[in-house]
């Protein structure tokens, strides 16, 4: 395969200021992930420790293989609400005894462990990439069950967690429970429907409802270890399999585990050796463009993250504004397709579904890297059938299905969210840079389209209109959707799986191509009517 060589100046001031403009970004996200990592604060996790017990991200050391990777998922959850950014859990794929794993850990220092509503948006989508890509779960148990002012909005999609375990069961994915604390309500679900159920002797507490419920709901009176504790269920009510002596000790109970289920990854492993890139990834900060605007080269991006920088592009004089091509990454063949200036023209639209046919037919995964407007509008390009141009992107799209990862690059506006394998079309894996954006425009084109549905709306009922209202308007629409589109508040919302630092790229999508091939690949061979 042919080497790519960056075209960027490095000494240039539109690198410096690209660099300058994403390390700020950069810096923001590193603060939010300390927020996160720091779970309810000081004081709780003293108070947490003060009583014997690990926080969260120490029992997952434990957990993990030693020098092995951890890649957290969601970790900006909650961002720009009333909870705590990370919503009281962490989720993230993780080596345990050789095994890739999902793993979810309650943080019982953000109050109790309770789940608010972004708690289980974070757990579901886990078990969704752990069900779709075919991941063994652990889950670290010790919540208070919902968080109860917010019942309303995560009782009933709540349901949707014990659900997914026992698919996962059923489809032969195991799933293991280690049980350091309170595991009530709902929550007592987990290790029930769990296939291997570890607790901790004098900690764990399992059970629908504690002694004051159970006293006022029948009169009688029962401690917290007749009902629930971790002897009784190792003892009595079977509902454990292993009792453990202390929290070390269920950690090394949940990796012996994992070590006896003889797994085996139903994909192939790497098709050749991993190779780094040819140039430093530090450089990507600065070949990113800081304003949205202008375009950059997805072919610089690529030389920084290929193995070896190599790359076979297809069709590389043809429908221009999106690349399309073959490439490696840690030893993994994957097919890119990435928006080179944003608009999505006819022949783009033609050229990726083709593209995407053909990585079906070789069962190979492929990478969607959006810097994307849309689909291009005007007379001209309607005329020319736009639309059923990119209808057959879309159909190719929709029903590939080989894995698809997404990586937000810059803007990811309008049905060319869509036509890259957005959120919606059920890509395996969505990340996003810091600086990318994703909204229905660009805060100046919707604010400016209301403006003129205003003014015709004005001139149609006799009315005057009133420039100066208008202009108050528009630029109140223009800082909601600058809010609301920002990566932070979309990752927030749980839109992706995580917003990473660029010079990370590599290693994420590693990890994401192979966890994804612990299931099979295998592309589809019939897709829908395309629109000749």
């Amino acid at each position: 395969m042919p080497v790519l060589t960056p075209q960027v100046d490095k000494n240039s001031e539109e690198f410096a200021r690209n660099r300058s403009r994403l390390l700020e970004r950069i810096a923001l996200l590193d603060e939010q992930l300390a927020a996160a990592r720091a779970g309810g604060g000081d004081k709780y996790v003293e108070r947490h420790r003060s009583r014997d017990k690990m926080p969260v991200r120490e029992r997952l050391d434990l957990l993990l293989d030693r020098g092995s990777p951890f890649l957290e998922l969601s970790a900006l959850a909650g961002w720009g609400s009333e909870f705590t950014v990370g919503a009281s859990v962490v989720t993230g794929i993780g080596v345990v005894s050789g095994v890739e794993c999902m793993i979810v850990g309650n943080d019982p220092t953000v109050r109790g462990g309770a789940s608010n509503p972004f708690t289980w948006k974070k757990i579901i989508r886990a078990l969704e990439i752990a069900r779709h890509n075919r991941l063994p779960v652990i889950n670290l148990v010790e919540s208070g069950g919902a968080d109860l002012p917010t019942q309303v909005e995560a009782f009933v999609p709540g349901g949707a967690l014990f659900r997914d375990l026992t698919r996962l069961s059923a489809a032969g994915v195991p799933t293991v429970a280690i049980v350091f604390g309170n595991s009530t309500a709902g929550g007592a679900y987990v290790p029930g429907m769990c296939d291997y159920s570890i607790m901790v002797k004098g900690r764990a507490k399992v059970f629908l409802g504690g002694p004051p419920l159970v006293r006022m709901a029948t009169g009688e009176v029962s401690t917290d270890e007749e009902l629930g504790g971790a002897e009784m269920h190792s003892r009595i009510s079977g509902l454990s399999d292993y009792l453990a002596v202390d929290e070390r000790d269920a950690i090394r109970l949940g990796r012996q585990v994992m070590a006896n289920i003889n797994w085996r990854k139903l994909g192939p492993g790497p098709a050749q050796p991993a190779r780094p890139p040819r140039w430093d990834p530090e450089d990507l900060l600065g070949v990113v463009s800081s304003d949205l605007r202008v375009p950059f080269r997805p072919q610089d991006v690529l030389a920084h993250v290929l193995d070896d920088s190599r790359f076979d592009e297809y069709k590389p004089t043809y429908g221009t504004s999106l690349v399309t091509g073959w490439g490696y990454l840690h030893g993994f063949p994957v097919g890119m397709l990435a928006n080179a200036n944003g608009v999505i023209f006819p022949e783009e639209a033609e050229k990726a579904a083709e593209f995407i046919l053909l990585a079906n037919q070789v069962d190979v995964p492929l990478l969607f890297m959006q810097n994307t407007t849309g689909f291009i509008v005007g007379k001209v390009y309607e005329q020319a059938g736009m639309i059923k141009d990119g209808a057959k992107m879309i159909n190719a799209v929709a029903n590939s299905r080989v894995p698809h990862i997404t990586l937000l690059m810059g803007a990811s506006y309008g049905a060319g969210n869509y036509a890259m394998s957005g959120r919606a079309y059920e890509p395996r894996f969505v990340f996003s840079w810091p600086n990318s954006k994703t909204a229905v425009m660009g805060p100046q084109q919707l604010a400016g389209v209301l403006s003129i549905v205003a003014q015709e709306a004005a001139a149609s009922s006799g009315r005057e209109f009133d420039e100066a209202a208008d202009a108050i308007r528009r630029a109140s629409v223009e800082q909601q959707i600058e809010r609301e589109s920002d990566s932070f508040f979309m990752s927030g919302r749980l839109y992706d799986d995580g917003v990473i630092d660029p010079r990370d790229t590599r290693t994420v999508l590693g990890i994401a191509l192979s966890a994804a091939h612990s299931n099979q690949i295998e592309g589809t061979r019939g897709f829908g009517v395309f629109r000749m």
